[in-house]
């Protein structure tokens, strides 16, 4: 890793969240290694810190299949991994996969939020 905010920022944010908050969360991990070695397969969510840094890894694993949520937002946010498919349309070749996915998650992340909402 390159300059300092691993260590000085990040880690320190990590540890935090673990022992203040009881916030399971490791790292940082080396994008290339992580996604490379498939590591990240032993955790449930993996927050990138920058945008390439987690979509590019993810869209070659999941392209058809995978989910952008966006966390954070006073809405629930997702979209379908693969983009608008403009190259494709009207040629009877894209999947349905991500967008029924997108929207599964987001009715099931809205129905979580009530539910929090309803118990706290």
């Amino acid at each position: 890793m390159l300059g300092d905010k691993e260590k000085t920022v990040i880690e320190p944010a990590i540890r935090s969240a673990f022992e203040n908050h009881h916030i399971n969360a490791f790292g940082p991990f080396p994008s290339d290694g992580f996604f490379g070695n498939a590591a990240f397969r032993n955790f449930d969510a993996v927050l990138a810190m920058y945008h390439d840094q987690g979509m590019i890894p993810f869209k070659v694993m999941a392209f058809e299949d995978g989910v952008n949520f966006t966390a954070g937002l006073p809405i629930v946010r997702t979209s379908p991994d693969h983009g608008t498919g403009y190259d494709i349309a009207g040629k009877n070749m894209a999947s349905c996969n991500s967008f029924r996915n997108a929207l599964l998650l987001g009715v099931e992340i809205f129905h979580n939020r009530l539910n929090y909402k309803s118990t706290n």
